[in-house]
């Protein structure tokens, strides 16, 4: 984890307190468990990992087992609510599999993460004219039709109704959708993606085992880690699941995604707010 790392977690952590309206008599014992468990945070691991180590915290003074409840109810029903007109824009379109990965990959915009601030309506307009500024799209169109089985890898709600729609639109007869295992931030659950309905265009929807905002395989079940490795392709969606799998040597592995923070676009070679399709090198 880079050092700026350290700087966007204070950062949120500070926006926690006041988003969950922690009354001041109980954030200064907080600030200093915080600041505590960043000093002690093990060289090597990865910033999803703090995240919901700082999230498991919160939750464990609020007794809220899924704070982010509301915002992801409104997220899916904001997007289902546009799914027919963005249908309809696919199949209009000259590239159906072309437009349906960028509104794919304009949806990663939902966040509530650091930031906790997005505009929606205006990254849809862009990603539909903006070159991708890594753009293995066609290959992985390629890697679609030459698949025996596709894993993809979902991220937030919201998020995975344009996941659906590309997914519709790939039309592959066998591909597993999954999900966190519980609770975190604004990422999709089982619950969130069956209320969307995503059920209905994949072969199985399973989970990772894990409530980290990621994919860290040291963390996931065996029984994902098997689906994970004996895949033929992998569709991974949005800057948490690039975190945690940008140093696993897997074949076939697509990072799909807006980069959102200095650290990774520098990593990437690329400027933050760039949108993303990669073959993992």
């Amino acid at each position: 984890m880079d050092h700026i790392c350290y700087f966007c977690h204070s950062k949120a952590f500070e926006g926690l307190l006041e988003r969950n309206q922690i009354p001041e008599e109980k954030r200064r014992p907080l600030i200093k468990q915080f600041f505590r468990m960043v000093s002690e945070f093990p060289d090597g691991a990865t910033a999803p990992e703090l995240t919901r180590d700082v999230q498991d915290m919160i939750r464990q003074v609020t007794g809220n087992p899924d704070p982010y409840t509301k915002e992801k109810i409104k997220s899916n029903a904001a997007l289902m609510e546009l799914y027919p007109e963005l249908q309809k824009k696919v199949q209009k379109s000259k590239n159906p599999f072309d437009t349906a990965l960028r509104l794919a990959i304009g949806g990663n915009i939902i966040d509530y993460g650091p930031t906790q601030a997005f505009d929606l309506d205006g990254t849809l307009d862009r990603v539909l004219k903006t070159p991708l500024a890594i753009d293995h799209s066609n290959l992985l169109k390629q890697k679609i039709e030459n698949a025996g089985n596709i894993l993809y890898l979902g991220d937030n709600t919201g998020e995975i109704v344009l996941d659906k729609l590309f997914i519709e639109t790939i039309g592959h007869p066998n591909i597993t959708f999954v999900v966190r295992d519980r609770p975190i931030l604004n990422d999709a659950t089982l619950e969130d993606a069956l209320e969307i309905g995503i059920d209905k265009v994949v072969a199985q929807i399973i989970t990772n085992g894990d409530d980290a905002p990621s994919t860290l395989l040291h963390r996931t079940s065996k029984s994902f880690n098997d689906a994970f490795y004996s895949a033929d392709l992998i569709i991974s969606k949005g800057m948490g699941n690039l975190e945690g799998l940008i140093n696993v040597k897997r074949e076939n592995l697509f990072f799909v995604l807006i980069v959102k923070c200095v650290h990774m676009a520098n990593l990437l070679g690329v400027k933050n707010g760039d949108f993303i399709a990669k073959l993992h090198d």
